[in-house]
């Protein structure tokens, strides 16, 4: 791989150097020469280079005063810093200073092309090496999707996707193209096999030794919560649902908490629909949704309409204790506003004081619907590797990651989980029903209702099979597949068009279904 590119060497004996830039010259290289630091500073402000190599022992000026004043001038140009001591103290005062590297005299032209090789070139060559592997690969993840038959292999397969997401975000767009092209041939894939064992999933309880099925959204407090408070006595446990959260959001948060954290992050499912009045109080009560509405017909009544269901976990989660032998001291919290987050904020030091801490963020469900009404969003985060940057840019700078910092420093457990994540839906198709049936755009349950197109959607005549509530009006339930959004003939065109490219919830798909449940322990 050939290298283009100018470098300034600084070195009040160039003269000597004659034989290494000529090596580099004649690999493509542009070298200007320098022997001192005033002069090279005057070049660094008049013209654009890509590397210095700096003398570390000049005389006058010397190398690490030349090199606070580069920074000065041009913070992120790469330094190499070149000397003949191997004091470690110079080489943490240098390395303190942000050098990109540094070489001890004398250099030979084979340690140059390679420190050169990892300042310009590292995300090129990584890119072109990681394509390599992916290409590689490919049949293999294929055969994968065709064999995959339990929950087991789906999820492995979905974080193996994922996985490669983040390596090739430096890649090739045709790369790109076709690892969208597997996550749509693996939703397909995924949306047959929860068609086919879903109604099993909620007949049976879960199993530690079986792979074949998931722990649910109404069993992750007992799988989770509940022995992590039986283990820690009276020492409090935090609890944490980030709303809407996917797999690979996740990944990003779990990167800057280790620095603090032990963590254990294993996979689990969305009962369905991955939507926040089933899901997230199937969490907080333990329950499905059928069972809630009987356990609390006056708290959740799904025929009443869905708005007033998400006010109530608190009361959920404090029955699902006392069912289950807990005598706790607990403290909710659901920040849905800076205000908020203040709030949380100012609560953090007395965390240590009650037995179990439940915190609601609702900030990642927020972007996801504000994106669909936002042209601005849009722009800041057209696909899914830039709506994940925005959440981590995010996460870096929220009340979240202080309660977290807060319960390292107090030796507080964590709990951190999910109600559902989102896709990115791209395809429309029509469905009919009655005025009063539920208006969201990857779900709906009513009377009388139907689709044009029957392979888009799971359609449910049997709601109680499905740990759904029933009734006149619930007659039917319609959940979308892979990335499908519902559209009415009415005003068909309107909506293709808007809600088209935007971050839905509700159906079938790995990124709304597999789901993070971690346990984090400080370090």
């Amino acid at each position: 791989m050939s290298m283009t590119g100018t470098i300034l060497w600084i070195d009040d004996e160039i003269e000597q150097l004659k034989a290494p830039i000529l090596f580099l010259e004649q690999r493509g290289m542009t070298v200007l020469q320098s022997t001192n630091g005033a002069d090279a500073l005057d070049i660094i402000s008049e013209q654009p280079i890509d590397v210095v190599f700096l003398d570390e022992q000049m005389p006058g000026m010397d190398g690490l005063t030349t090199l606070e004043k580069i920074k000065q001038i041009q913070s992120q140009l790469p330094v190499v810093m070149i000397t003949k001591s191997e004091e470690e103290s110079i080489m943490e005062d240098a390395i303190g200073r942000f050098i990109s590297d540094y070489l001890i005299k004398p250099v030979n032209p084979a340690q140059l092309v390679i420190t050169l090789k990892r300042i310009l070139q590292v995300d090129e060559i990584q890119s072109e090496k990681t394509t390599q592997r992916y290409l590689q690969q490919f049949q293999s993840l294929g055969a994968k999707m065709d064999t995959a038959s339990t929950w087991k292999d789906w999820s492995s397969l979905y974080q193996e996707l994922v996985q490669w997401e983040f390596d090739l975000e430096g890649g090739e767009s045709a790369s790109k193209e076709i690892l969208e092209e597997q996550y749509a041939s693996a939703n397909a894939g995924f949306s047959r096999y929860v068609e086919q064992t879903y109604t099993d999933w909620i007949a049976t309880s879960f199993d530690q030794s079986s792979d074949e099925r998931p722990i649910l959204s109404h069993e992750v407090l007992r799988t989770s919560l509940f022995p992590l408070l039986k283990e820690s006595a009276k020492q409090p446990v935090c609890f944490v649902l980030i709303d809407c959260m996917r797999l690979d959001q996740w990944r990003v948060f779990e990167k800057t908490l280790r620095k603090w954290f032990t963590i254990d992050t294993q996979l689990v499912g969305s009962i369905l629909p991955t939507a926040t009045p089933f899901s997230r109080n199937a969490i907080f009560s333990g329950y499905t949704p059928a069972q809630l509405q009987r356990a609390f017909p006056n708290e959740w009544d799904l025929s009443k309409g869905e708005q007033s269901l998400n006010q109530h976990e608190e009361t959920f989660l404090k029955a699902a204790l006392e069912r289950n032998g807990f005598d706790v001291n607990l403290r909710y919290q659901k920040v849905v506003s800076s205000a908020d987050g203040k709030k949380l904020i100012q609560s953090i030091p007395s965390m240590k004081d009650v037995d179990l801490t439940a915190v609601v963020y609702n900030f990642v469900d927020t972007l996801v619907h504000s994106r669909s009404d936002s042209d601005v969003l849009k722009e800041l985060a057209p696909d899914a590797r830039a709506f994940r940057n925005l959440t981590e840019t995010w996460f870096e700078h929220s009340a979240l990651l202080e309660l977290f910092k807060g319960c390292a420093e107090d030796g507080i457990p964590v709990v951190v989980t999910t109600d559902h994540g989102s896709i990115r839906a791209m395809r429309d198709t029509k469905v009919f029903g009655d005025r009063d049936s539920a208006d969201s755009l990857r779900y709906k349950y009513g009377r009388n209702l139907n689709i044009e197109e029957e392979s888009h959607a799971l359609k449910i005549t049997k709601p109680e099979l499905y740990g759904l509530p029933g009734g006149v009006q619930m007659s039917s339930y319609l959940v979308a597949k892979e990335d499908y959004y519902f559209v009415y003939p009415t005003q068909y065109h309107k909506f293709q068009n808007k809600y088209r490219d935007t971050f839905q919830h509700g159906g079938i798909s790995l990124e709304e279904m597999v789901l993070p449940l971690a346990v984090c322990r400080p370090s």
